[in-house]
């Protein structure tokens, strides 16, 4: 799914990618609906470590996801290797996912939290969109999950370095904490994000991983073209996973979409 970039990133922080996350459920009951409502098997973007697609898999949803990063690859396959209840309904792609040829079509395709931000100008997301839509069931739907633009673009951007959790790294027993600092570029609409992770031994000395990250917003009005462009067309469009709507204020920008 990502470049070169990107999947250094995810391979760098893969290790910590499942504790700094533990967390993050809320948009997996509005993904159980998605899966009711349009069947399998259920195409994940971005897959990574497996945290939505094995997810549906435990509830006997038959997925397949696609990730740039081996290391994040490779985690999600020993987390499904180890439960019995997910070997035969999960495979894991490794590969880039706006050219990977996908074994079928699929009646859902995924690409869950800010995925198609990694994918940094507007002819590379028609790309990866417009290779979704071949791997599409005439009758099914793409849902992409993306934060709310306008939002973003209306905050400080003051460089500064930010605290965002602490968290016990389960192989090694150490707490590590988690910080940010940040640099928008808005005539670009890119985000320069380097995540700081300061992970304290047991023999108390601090261990520091940078690892920078660059991600593309979308606005309302730009996804709808984007959609247009790859022959597509909004269905939905909430601005949170309880399928509120989208409006000023919203946190998300969740939208399904289906061919025209």
């Amino acid at each position: 799914m990502r470049d070169q970039s990107s999947a250094a990133f995810y391979n760098t922080i893969a290790r910590y990618y499942d504790a700094e996350n533990e967390f993050m459920t809320e948009d997996l009951p509005f993904y159980d609906e998605l899966a009711e409502n349009y069947g399998e098997p259920i195409l994940d973007i971005g897959c990574g470590t497996g945290r939505v697609m094995l997810h549906l898999a435990s509830s006997g949803h038959h997925t397949d996801g696609i990730d740039f990063s081996k290391a994040m690859l490779d985690r999600g396959k020993r987390i499904a290797s180890a439960r019995s209840d997910l070997r035969d309904l999960s495979r894991f792609f490794e590969g880039d996912a706006a050219t990977y040829e996908y074994p079928q079509t699929y009646p859902l395709i995924l690409v869950p939290y800010n995925g198609l931000m990694h994918f940094r100008s507007s002819q590379a997301q028609i790309n990866a969109i417009r290779h979704w839509k071949a791997h599409l069931d005439e009758d099914g739907v793409i849902v992409f999950d993306l934060p709310n633009a306008g939002e973003m673009f209306g905050t400080a951007d003051d460089g500064a370095v930010t605290l965002e959790r602490s968290f016990v790294e389960p192989e090694s027993g150490n707490l590590v904490m988690q910080q940010s600092v940040s640099e928008l570029d808005r005539t670009e609409q890119l985000q320069y994000i380097t995540w700081i992770y300061d992970e304290i031994g047991a023999d108390g000395l601090v261990r520091r991983t940078l690892a920078p990250l660059t991600l593309r917003y979308i606005f309302p009005a730009e996804m709808d073209l984007l959609l247009e462009a790859c022959g597509l067309r909004r269905i939905e469009r909430f601005g949170g996973y309880d399928q509120s709507p989208f409006e000023d204020g919203c946190e998300r920008m969740i939208v399904i979409a289906g061919r025209k």
